[in-house]
């Protein structure tokens, strides 16, 4: 109920999202209703049914992955100050979370399996004289089980993996979580270095006077005398951060400012972290791939494989084409920052190191769906050279889960930008508050999509190119 009430409460914006990843669902899921039809009208040709079957993974993760970029950006279940006094914590807003893409990819579904019935004419007759008949299996009733497994594939994985990927995180190092589960002498918060036994502060002369040699030998100094009235310090608390007695005053204790301005401070820039590390596996699986698919070549007498689109090829190019899509997947973080460290090099103005910064701190958030908007177009590329047109035509089926695939991982890369916007809405207002001009701004953001299609664009057709090779000779 509180999801429906969220779902309903939520800006425009946000509910046209969550309708594209219905639209999504219905999508894939009709794929999937196909399938079935033409297994149900097919029964001889299992292996071809099974092959139909697996085409629709790809399509099944492109729209996962949508689903996940859509419940990563949506305003209404991330944390609030307040909700965990009223039982909303962390888990219970990734549950929200989940049930809201459930929800979404439900609606999607069930918008599918009205449309497969209306195309097999059992609700209101056959729509265009029948020409859907072949796949849709008109002539045999519809097992109701199997058609409701397969549409609930979409919602089931989509709201597990918004749950697994969503779930609470510490993000603190292990050690800094270890240390904030222990406590010190006397109930005091942290842990010394040196372990003492039990009521050792107590005995063998643990206050030493002043000058007395310690256990290593050395002497400790005689502490001031403390005025009546001053606290001494508790075990664990940092001394130097007491204010000065005396009336002494308190700006002279305080730490010197480096002349910056508070909207400049660590909390406001955007934070660079650490670089991917995944560009050099990326790079490896992705050179492997293309080594698969030039070994396929050299291949002659191996059996063909359908592939879409009236296309043929060894089994080994449909794993070469798996291995390069994973690879530019994978190297997608690595090469952003990259591209955003090139822009800063060679004595960069306050425009480039401006948009190279940006690019560094969002790397992990945008280079994946970069990457895989980059297979995606080196594979579209590589189908639309090897068409012929006397060859067979390419079918409607097919159409839709090229469509489908393109328009998910689009959507997910715009996703995903809106996402890094919002990131450093802060760092956005310091630099109007500081009178950065708005030109500026859009000038950074032009000159980053620059970069990243300078990038990407080669890399794309070089990458598609290398694809087709395979199924051109």
């Amino acid at each position: 109920m509180l999801a429906l009430r969220l779902t309903r409460g939520a800006r425009p914006a946000v509910q046209l999202r969550r309708l594209l990843v219905a639209l999504a669902s219905a999508g894939t899921g009709f794929l999937l209703l196909c399938t079935l039809g033409h297994a149900m009208s097919h029964p001889e040709d299992s292996s071809g049914s099974v092959l139909r079957l697996a085409w629709c993974l790809t399509p099944l993760a492109a729209t996962v992955h949508f689903a996940l970029a859509v419940a990563r950006t949506d305003p209404g279940t991330r944390p609030r100050p307040g909700l965990a006094a009223i039982g909303l914590g962390p888990a219970r807003l990734m549950a929200v979370t989940a049930a809201t893409t459930a929800l979404s990819c439900t609606l999607g579904s069930m918008l599918a399996l009205l449309f497969f019935l209306h195309l097999r004419g059992d609700l209101t007759g056959m729509p265009f004289d029948g020409a859907a008949a072949d796949f849709l299996a008109a002539d045999a009733s519809l097992p109701l089980p199997a058609a409701l497994t397969l549409l609930g594939l979409v919602p089931v994985i989509a709201s597990v993996t918004v749950g697994l990927v969503l779930r609470p995180r510490d993000d603190r190092p292990a050690a800094a979580r270890r240390e904030a589960r222990s406590y010190g002498r006397f109930g005091a918060y942290g842990r010394t270095t040196a372990r003492e036994p039990f009521g050792a502060y107590g005995r063998f002369r643990a206050r030493r006077t002043a000058g007395e040699p310690a256990g290593d030998g050395t002497a400790e100094t005689a502490h001031e005398p403390k005025p009546a009235g001053t606290p001494s310090a508790r075990t664990g608390e940092d001394v130097s951060a007491a204010p000065p007695a005396g009336g002494a005053d308190i700006s002279a204790a305080l730490p010197a400012r480096d002349g910056r301005s508070e909207d400049l401070g660590p909390a406001v820039l955007p934070a660079l972290g650490e670089a991917p590390k995944g560009l050099p596996w990326g790079i490896a699986v992705l050179a492997a791939g293309l080594a698969v698919e030039a070994y396929a070549n050299r291949q002659g007498a191996i059996a063909a494989t359908p592939l879409p689109g009236g296309l043929a090829g060894a089994p080994s190019v449909l794993v070469g084409w798996l291995l390069t899509a994973v690879g530019l997947a994978v190297a997608g973080p690595g090469l952003t920052h990259l591209c955003g460290r090139l822009l800063q090099s060679t004595r960069p103005g306050a425009l480039r190191l401006l948009a190279g910064r940006v690019l560094m701190a969002e790397a992990a958030r945008i280079g994946r769906p970069l990457g895989i908007v980059c297979a995606v177009a080196s594979g579209t590329y590589a189908m639309a050279g090897l068409y012929d047109a006397t060859g067979p035509e390419v079918g409607p089926l097919t159409t839709l889960g090229l469509l489908l695939v393109t328009s998910c991982t689009i959507a997910t890369l715009l996703t995903a930008a809106v996402e890094a916007k919002h990131a450093r809405s802060d760092t956005t207002a310091a630099l109007v508050r500081l009178g950065a001009p708005a030109t500026m701004l859009r000038s950074a953001a032009a000159l980053r999509a620059g970069a990243l299609l300078a990038l990407f664009g080669p890399l794309t057709l070089v990458v598609a190119e290398l694809a087709a090779l395979p199924l051109t000779s």
